[in-house]
């Protein structure tokens, strides 16, 4: 079985749906994993995504921000999943695929002060990531064939970021987030499916701020959009697609969509 997955951040389904549509048109996902939809559940837009050829669907929502879904031509079955930090705040929504079972999260971004004592934000983020390592540790095992994917909030490696050196101290690379999502890697030895064909020497980005007004020009990324495998499936892997030039689409999300590739 060939299977094409994708993730993308969208920041609100309902204001970009068309773009949604274009990805699918363009790209053509067998399943498609959104975070911060920013929709309640009962009020995501399925027909269009249905005409669209993308018949199963599961929709994680809330209303006004966070939220996940899970588009897929395959059809999928749901799995439980925990509360992460007991907040119920629709981050993580879980599917089955045949054998495979894809996770899409949404981590926390954090706030701006990288102390947990001084952010709240930044304490539920350093929180959550534990819970993710913990919980994947207790109740799968690295044998398991499983996808995780989704905005993960944190830019992990040197070349993940515009500027490893002054990026430090900026929530999403500091050295505890990438330590902590380092454990969440160990829990089921998974293997970073988009560095399997770029190496780790070069520069790789999937979120530009807003705030650029150039983002183009300057180029200061960070690689927050993460695919990831466990060793059963990395033979598996085919291929692999940053879509830079959403982020120049009209209305565009500040994250573009991460595809890869796998023959299962």
């Amino acid at each position: 079985m060939r299977l094409r997955v994708t993730t993308w951040n969208i920041n609100s389904v309902r204001l970009r749906q068309e773009l949604v549509l274009k990805l699918l048109a363009d790209t053509k996902p067998d399943v498609l994993s959104l975070q911060e939809i920013k929709v309640m559940t009962d009020l995501f837009p399925h027909d269009p995504f249905e005409q669209a050829g993308y018949k199963h669907r599961a929709v994680l929502g809330m209303k006004g921000y966070n939220g996940v879904a899970i588009l897929s031509k395959k059809p999928i079955e749901r799995v439980d999943g925990p509360d992460w930090c007991k907040k119920g705040d629709s981050r993580h929504l879980t599917v089955r695929i045949g054998g495979v079972e894809l996770h899409n999260f949404y981590v926390p971004a954090g706030g701006d002060i990288p102390d947990p004592k001084q952010n709240p934000k930044f304490a539920h983020k350093l929180a959550f990531v534990d819970e993710m390592a913990a919980w994947f540790k207790s109740n799968r095992k690295p044998k398991d064939p499983m996808i995780l994917l989704g905005d993960l909030n944190i830019a992990p490696l040197e070349h993940d970021v515009w500027s490893h050196k002054q990026l430090l101290d900026v929530v999403s690379h500091t050295p505890i987030e990438v330590e902590k999502l380092g454990y969440v890697q160990k829990s089921s030895e998974w293997v970073d499916a988009v560095r399997h064909f770029v190496p780790e020497d070069q520069k790789l980005y999937s979120w530009w701020s807003y705030r650029a007004r150039d983002w183009l020009l300057s180029d200061r990324g960070r690689r927050l959009d993460h695919i990831w495998v466990t060793t059963p499936l990395k033979r598996s892997l085919k291929g692999y697609s940053v879509l830079k030039d959403a982020r120049g689409w009209e209305r565009s999300s500040d994250h573009v969509p991460v595809t890869v590739d796998l023959a299962l």
